[in-house]
């Protein structure tokens, strides 16, 4: 299916810097480009542009959206793009441009100064509930964090449930079209031992634990393998919080991979801690995918 990929744009610089990191991706896919604005401009557009709205809605869409197509065409010479204004809340619009793309591209800033804020309140929204990929941009200020390169590699992080494969078979496909390793990262910890009367006799070994994340590592990694068998998969388990070993990861990488379940109910998926601090302080660009 040529799903095209969507980016969605709000005139910040990190906005430009995913829509640069979107039309490489939308050339790997060999699929068209779509340039998306939302906005909730048509409350407060007569205040700023008395004219009316037309003006305004005109001026946003040459400003924002014709500028960002035009980056993308530059970047990516031939590539089919196209562009939208929607008169709307950006996460519910975003919401419903992932469901119908091959993965929906965002920064990891807004405008303005309060970027983390904004990455709480659109992009962990959006991660959180969409029904397809969504991919925030981190990286290098100059955009180039997470292109495609010598040495880059794609990381997923393995979750404990051998059903959880989504995410899994979309990192092998990223790094398929990259021609590049794939890294799997399963983390591991000791419980605490129920009694401290004698701390060395408590609990299983830590080779018990290692290996059964071993395990589980090689069964979630087993049937996307054999799918993909030109791509070089290197397995590492590390003892540890799962966080920190994918934001180790995340250094020099050219994309993250993680899962995300839906929980029962209608807040749509859930983000976790470990899956909210990768968004945060990941040094790659970042891609959630929903699991079922």
């Amino acid at each position: 299916m040529d799903l095209p990929i969507v980016v969605g744009v709000d005139g910040s610089e990190s906005s430009l810097r995913a829509v640069d990191w979107a039309a490489d991706e939308a050339a790997l896919r060999e699929v068209p480009l779509h340039v998306l604005y939302a906005s909730l401009w048509e409350r407060y557009e007569q205040a700023v542009f008395p004219t009316g709205p037309q003006r305004s809605e005109r001026m946003l869409t040459d400003v924002l959206v014709v500028a960002a197509a035009r980056r993308a065409r530059r970047r990516v010479p031939g590539m089919k793009v196209t562009t939208e204004v929607v008169a709307a809340g950006p996460v519910p619009v975003l919401r419903r441009a992932a469901s119908k793309a091959s993965a929906l591209v965002v920064g990891n800033r807004g405008r303005g100064g309060a970027g983390e804020l904004l990455l709480g309140s659109v992009g962990l929204a959006v991660a959180g509930r969409a029904d397809g990929p969504v991919v925030v941009v981190r990286g290098d200020a100059d955009g180039q964090g997470g292109a495609p390169g010598p040495g880059r590699r794609v990381v997923v992080g393995v979750p404990g449930e051998p059903d959880a494969t989504r995410a899994v078979r979309f990192a092998f496909r990223e790094a398929a079209r990259r021609r590049v390793p794939l890294e799997a990262v399963r983390a591991w910890h000791r419980p605490a031992p129920e009694s401290t009367d004698f701390p060395l006799f408590t609990g299983e070994p830590a080779d018990a634990y290692r290996q059964r994340a071993a395990e589980t590592l090689e069964a979630v990694l087993r049937g996307p393998a054999e799918e993909h068998p030109d791509v070089e998969v290197h397995r590492r388990t590390v003892e540890g919080h799962a966080r920190t070993a994918l934001l180790d990861a995340s250094a020099d990488a050219a994309l993250l991979v993680i899962g995300a379940r839906r929980p029962h109910g209608r807040f749509g998926l859930h983000i976790g801690r470990v899956t909210h601090g990768v968004l945060h302080h990941a040094e790659c660009p970042v891609a959630v995918v929903p699991e079922p």
